[in-house]
């Protein structure tokens, strides 16, 4: 094939679209992910893409001569077969395989058969859709940075343009109208090999996709998130759904629906039905009440009315508004609500009709729909009462929400909510209990060791009160008084609730109605208050409760590996899973993608064998391989810090992978033109290196300057940070792939299977690397992965040059 056969700009077209569909197909699974099971598990797919990028290049270096014979007709086509295996992945994954419950993973043998089902279902489209764009980067290599260029910018267009759509089409629509991107990319190809046939071909394509399109599939979350256990109540129904990036929004109503969290069991008044409840991608959002809700005053959140008239309340995240009423009910003069999901506030609001006397509408309530610590960076008001979100679930949540990035419950987090109060203000947060405790000791380790940073003695001003099923602590910006104490043992004495923690407390107050799981619990509860204490606690703990902070985010994760064999012995292999598995899953499938990569990608080309016999085969592996992973680390550190920024995972995913995309993609326009050819490829990758170095130390200070800016100016902001890096971050590649193909087209296919191996490995491994050691370490590693790929290249350059000698 010619490169005259085909138009330059109706090519570099084609490949942009393909591009945009991939990345936006990636984070339409994320999304569908985190409804149908646990989490978004960005790194999953982000695997599950690069193993098909990495096969696609083993097949290439397999079949080289072959495919590029026969490249004219075969672009379009499997641009084609892309477009329908992306329309019908969904459909075929639900119905094959829609009784996949990652619950399930560790009890169920069939279940890791069920997985891999999936996992080939997905990765059966990104490797079609990206056989074709390793065919012509290798195929017209003398053309590889416009093409590189159109590949990346393709991808950070579609990556911006999916998140537009997820907050008009439902999860379930968008992977059918995704696929209409390849489909056009192969009508673009088309030339006159072949054209009747890839017409028809193209035809067929286009009416598979409108079928899925106009019929999508069903969606089943899993029997045990909570949206699927309210449904099994009688005459339970959703009435009412609404898309958003955020997450699906959905209505639930059911006569038995009730909602009373932290409740004394001796309140003898009726609890109220809910209007509804609220479900964000099938997880708990909120219950939306009517306005009495007399079942509030004996629960344990009451604590902070019944010590002081708390006029200046702020409710962060908002929710649905459960708090608000209470706050309002107990005269608050001013209600601030901060809750970024607007779907969820609109769907509430709907349901209220807006009256006068209801949260959305109220004349003391007022929203902002900013991300939570981006609204406690920029708001300069003090309160006197402080709300968070309840820690953890009812029942316990097995370490599903392992993963999850939790900035609210961070020590700089606290540190910013301490500041916000008024000088008797105070922050309330509750926590379900667990068993074995780990909710109720993190908390209270990140607290304790917030104020002992800020000089502030700790015993003095945090109290706990506890219930059958939760403890609620509040922590009091100046010291309780005697009064205050007064008053906190009064209501748990009428309540019967127990004192948790108390300035002054005896043995004897406590387990008074309600005794905990762990004789220990409140032995270990005291000991996080010292210093020496608190160090063997969580040395010896058999969770790990180190205090979360915004570089280690991860509050619900527990587990530590050299506990394992004590669990094993105190509950049973069976049992181990369920106290932490969102965790193991990470390993779980990373270790699936190491032998699906090797399978898939490295014994394939072993069996090859090597190509060539010169020198310059030796640094493929180190440069290639040091670029994939110094690429993904950083990618996945950056999400990281977006995550805190945007403040959701979506728009994180979408802002980092379509802004480092882009201008990795401008990047690899200019690197011929700003790099001298007999040193380019080794001098990039060390220029990134360089700065990367440079970023390990701006990049989150500049950020936390900037996260108050409006979303327009942050935005750009943002793009201006992140372009000098990423303009670096596309040059490498291109010219190392080009300097590779010029001695063999061979190697070059090598060297794109490398990568893809490398890439694949590095997501699961940088999550890992992120919960051990915090996303600083990821950062470095992504800094000496290209530290290793300069070296290679400059040693092997020094090596070219002896020989010329």
């Amino acid at each position: 094939m010619n490169r005259e056969d085909i138009p330059t700009l109706r090519f570099h077209l084609a490949l942009a679209l393909l591009s945009a569909a991939l990345i936006a197909f990636q984070l339409e699974q994320m999304q569908l992910l985190a409804l149908v099971q646990w989490h978004h598990f960005a790194y999953l797919i982000i695997s599950v893409a690069l193993l098909g990028f990495g096969a696609s290049g083993t097949l290439i270096a397999l079949c080289r001569t072959i495919l590029l014979r026969h490249l004219e007709w075969l672009l379009p086509a499997l641009m084609f077969a892309c477009a329908i295996t992306m329309a019908l992945a969904l459909p075929i994954s639900q119905e094959l395989s829609g009784r996949f419950d990652i619950c399930l993973l560790f009890v169920e043998p069939g279940q890791v058969a069920l997985l891999l089902l999936n996992q080939t279902i997905y990765l059966l489209v990104f490797f079609l859709g990206a056989l074709p764009l390793g065919l012509v980067f290798i195929g017209f290599s003398s053309r590889i940075s416009s093409l590189y260029c159109a590949n990346l910018v393709g991808s950070g267009v579609g990556g911006a343009g999916v998140v537009l759509c997820m907050y008009f089409l439902f999860p379930q629509q968008l992977p059918a109208l995704t696929a209409l991107l390849p489909w056009a990319s192969g009508l673009l190809l088309i030339s006159s090999s072949r054209r009747l046939s890839l017409l028809t071909g193209g035809g067929v394509t286009l009416a598979i996709i409108i079928l899925v399109a106009c019929h999508p599939p069903q969606i089943h979350p899993s029997q045990y998130k909570d949206i699927s256990r309210t449904l099994d109540l009688p005459g339970a129904e959703i009435v009412a759904s609404e898309p958003s990036p955020f997450g699906l929004v959905q209505l639930v109503t059911a006569p038995s629906l009730r909602y009373a969290p932290g409740l004394s069991l001796v309140y003898e008044g009726e609890v109220e039905p809910l209007s509804a409840a609220v479900f964000s991608n099938g997880d708990w959002f909120g219950a939306v009440n009517s306005r009495k809700l007399s079942s509030q005053e004996a629960s344990t959140t009451a604590l902070p009315y019944a010590i002081a008239e708390q006029n200046r309340v702020l409710v962060i995240p908002a929710g649905t508004g459960t708090d608000i009423i209470q706050a309002l009910k107990n005269g608050a003069k001013k209600v601030m609500a901060v809750e970024p999901h607007q779907k969820a506030i609109t769907i509430v609001a709907s349901l209220n009709g807006l009256n006068g006397g209801d949260p959305p509408g109220h004349p003391l309530v007022h929203y902002s729909s900013l991300a939570p610590r981006t609204w406690l960076a920029l708001d300069r008001e003090r309160y006197d009462l402080i709300i968070l979100p309840i820690v953890g679930s009812f029942g316990g949540a097995s370490g599903l929400f392992a993963l999850d990035e939790q900035y609210l419950f961070t020590k700089e987090a606290f540190l910013e909510l301490w500041n916000h109060l008024s000088p008797d203000g105070i922050v309330l947060v509750s926590t379900w209990l667990d068993s074995p405790a780990r909710n109720s000791l993190r908390l209270t380790a990140t607290i304790a060791v917030t104020l002992e940073e800020a000089g502030v003695d700790s015993r003095r001003h945090l109290v706990a009160v506890g219930s059958w099923n939760m403890i609620s602590f509040i922590l009091k910006r100046s010291p309780f008084s005697k009064g205050d104490i007064m008053q906190i043992r009064d209501f748990c004495k009428r309540l019967q609730f127990d004192l948790v923690l108390l300035p002054g407390i005896k043995a004897q107050d406590r387990n008074r109605y309600h005794t905990p799981a762990d004789p220990s619990f409140f032995d270990n509860l005291d000991g996080l208050f010292l210093v020496s204490s608190r160090r063997e606690l969580i040395r010896s703990y058999d969770f790990n409760l180190y205090p979360v902070s915004d570089n280690r985010p991860f509050f619900s994760q527990f587990l530590r590996w050299q506990s394992i064999p004590h669990l094993v012995r105190l509950f049973g292999e069976r049992a181990v899973p369920y106290l932490e598995l969102g965790y193991l899953i990470v390993l779980v499938s990373l270790g699936q993608m190491i032998l699906a990569a090797v399978l898939l990608i490295l014994l394939p080309l072993f069996h090859m064998g090597l190509p060539g016999r010169s020198r310059l085969k030796k640094w493929s592996f180190p440069f290639f391989g040091g670029l994939g992973l110094g690429y993904m680390f950083f990618e996945i550190m950056l999400i990281h810090e977006l995550v805190l920024y945007f403040g959701h995972p979506i728009f994180a995913a979408a802002a980092g992978i379509s802004s480092l995309l882009i201008f990795s993609g401008f990047g690899s326009i200019l690197s011929e033109r700003l790099l001298p050819f007999n040193a380019n490829h080794g001098l990039a990758a060390a220029l990134v290196s360089f700065i990367l170095l440079l970023y390990l130390f701006i990049l989150s200070p500049l950020l936390h300057l900037s996260i108050t800016l409006p979303i327009v100016w942050k935005t750009l902001f943002f793009l201006l940070l992140i372009a000098p890096p990423a303009l670096l971050m596309g040059m490498p590649f291109p010219l190392g792939l080009k300097r590779l193909a010029s001695y063999s087209k061979s190697q070059a296919a090598w060297a794109w299977g490398i990568n893809g191996c490398v890439s694949v490995v590095s997501t699961g491994l940088a999550v890992i690397v992120a919960v051990e050691f915090g996303f600083s370490a990821v950062m470095f590693v992504s800094i000496a992965a290209y530290g290793v790929a300069a070296l290679s290249a400059t040693m092997s350059q020094e090596g070219e040059v002896k020989r010329l000698v």
